[in-house]
């Protein structure tokens, strides 16, 4: 079949195939040679005159450049894009918070030195107002440190486990702020410290290598101070304290244990030949709870005896209510109320015990008389002939 007999409708398809092959397989040089031939087969067959091959060429040279810059826009668009991922909502608004914190630095920087400024100020104006002497600084300059050296012995470290250890460590934590704002501060002592409790203090509190006005020594406290000058505190030992001596160093057993180590220190304070005594607590105060303190405990309360010089205040100021600590008078005042009540109980109770006495008497009375009357009656029957 010839091409001139084809329908015009595949005529018209075959020529647009024809222009799109060369687009999309051949290089820009070769689209005009074939358009030429597109136009000496349309010319052959009637469709295409000369006149209308230049326009024809230019409109589809347009047409191609259009096509060639789609293609290179599009082509450009995923290289301007690589190496970058698609970005979510969420980073999106953290890139947003980030650039304005960064354009607000310099704003943030001025509030702040506005604020320092303020301060200074208002510091100054409390300190002119402030005439009778109540700021921190001017109780620093009062304060008076006293002689007395009170240890922590850290050499049970082996005997607690880690929750005991931090434990220990807090307590340690309070000792040192308690004994910095005290107005008669000791000389504190940290001795045999290592082990367990120095890697939690590295590990939590790194701080501590710059404490101040405290002697954190890894030795044992036996080793740099004298024998006669130690007073090892325990619960356990039979000697009470009456008097703070400040020529000596007394020291406070390191040990969270629960109870479970009972007596070690007094063993470990006899054994070394070391003096031994206890707080004089059951002296002052009636407690429901065991007389063993916790170690910040103890040491609060020789700091506040240092101040006021009596035992009494200074357990009622620093032990805690769970103790459930009363005055030692009031409770031998309580006491003896019981024991009134009870003897008052008792009174009534033999008065009572009297009067059925009395009654059962009078019962085995009335029953004798009774008898004998029977045993009569019985008599005088029997007399009787029958």
């Amino acid at each position: 079949m010839e091409l001139s007999l084809l329908p015009q409708a595949s005529l018209y398809l075959l020529v647009i195939l024809w222009l799109l092959l060369p687009m999309t397989l051949f290089s820009a040089s070769f689209h005009s040679t074939a358009y030429i031939v597109a136009f000496q087969f349309f010319q052959r067959h009637h469709i295409m005159s000369s006149e209308t091959l230049p326009a024809f060429i230019e409109s589809s040279n347009v047409e191609r450049k259009q096509s060639l810059s789609e293609e290179q826009e599009k082509s450009q668009k995923p290289r301007l894009g690589e190496g970058f991922e698609p970005i979510s909502k969420r980073q999106m608004k953290k890139l947003i918070k980030q650039k304005q914190w960064e354009e607000q630095r310099e704003l943030r920087k001025q509030k702040r030195k506005e604020k320092r400024k303020r301060k200074q100020l208002e510091r100054q104006c409390q300190l002119e107002s402030n005439s009778d002497g109540n700021d921190r600084k001017r109780i620093r300059r009062d304060v008076v440190h006293s002689t007395l050296r009170l240890i922590i012995d850290c050499s049970f470290d082996s005997l607690m486990v880690l929750k005991d250890i931090k434990k220990l460590h807090k307590q340690i934590q309070r000792c040192y702020a308690e004994n910095r704002r005290a107005l008669h501060p000791v000389q504190f002592y940290l001795t045999s410290h290592g082990g367990q409790l120095k890697k939690n203090m590295d590990e939590n509190d790194k701080g501590w290598v710059n404490w101040k006005d405290i002697h954190i020594k890894p030795e044992h406290y036996s080793e740099f101070i004298k024998k006669e000058d130690l007073i090892y505190l325990t619960s356990d030992s039979p000697n009470v304290l009456k008097e703070l001596d400040e020529s000596k160093a007394y020291v406070i057993g390191g040990l969270v244990d629960h109870n479970h180590h009972k007596g070690l220190t007094y063993k470990q304070a006899s054994d070394h030949g070391i003096d031994h005594a206890q707080l004089p607590l059951g002296n002052f105060v009636k407690m429901n709870s065991r007389k063993v303190l916790a170690i910040n405990h103890v040491f609060e309360i020789i700091l506040e005896y240092l101040e006021t010089r009596d035992w009494q205040e200074a357990f009622f100021t620093i032990l805690p209510q769970r103790k459930g600590a009363v005055p030692t008078d009031k409770a031998c005042a309580s006491s003896s109320h019981d024991k009134n009540s009870a003897s008052v109980e008792g009174g009534l109770d033999s008065d009572s015990s009297d009067e059925e006495n009395s009654r059962n008497e009078l019962d085995s009375q009335y029953e004798e008389e009774k008898q004998d009357k029977e045993n009569s009656s019985e008599s005088t029957v029997n007399s009787i002939p029958h």
